[in-house]
């Protein structure tokens, strides 16, 4: 298995992640899924919080979709803590 075949990631995220070192599917999980955001807005600054729901939802097989909706607020929170809340 590859990272774009876990739920919500494609080979662009794929190819994103690749850019921070995260190459194998065994990396990604046991990876946070806020630092990957982190690293990959440092490298991007244009990743959007979509990106850190994709990574949330594939490490958990959940739709980013389900995670944006009913998690939302923990991770704006968690973001805020790491002082990478969005403007």
């Amino acid at each position: 298995m590859n990272i774009c075949d876990l739920k919500g990631l494609g080979p662009k995220s794929s190819a994103e992640l690749l850019t921070i070192g995260i190459s194998t599917v065994d990396e990604f999980k046991q990876a946070d899924a806020f630092e990957m955001y982190r690293l990959l807005k440092e490298h991007n600054s244009n990743t959007s919080l979509n990106m850190l729901y994709a990574l949330v939802g594939a490490q958990e097989n959940i739709n980013w979709q389900d995670i944006a909706k009913e998690r939302k607020v923990e991770i704006l929170m968690r973001l805020d803590d790491m002082g990478l809340a969005p403007k």
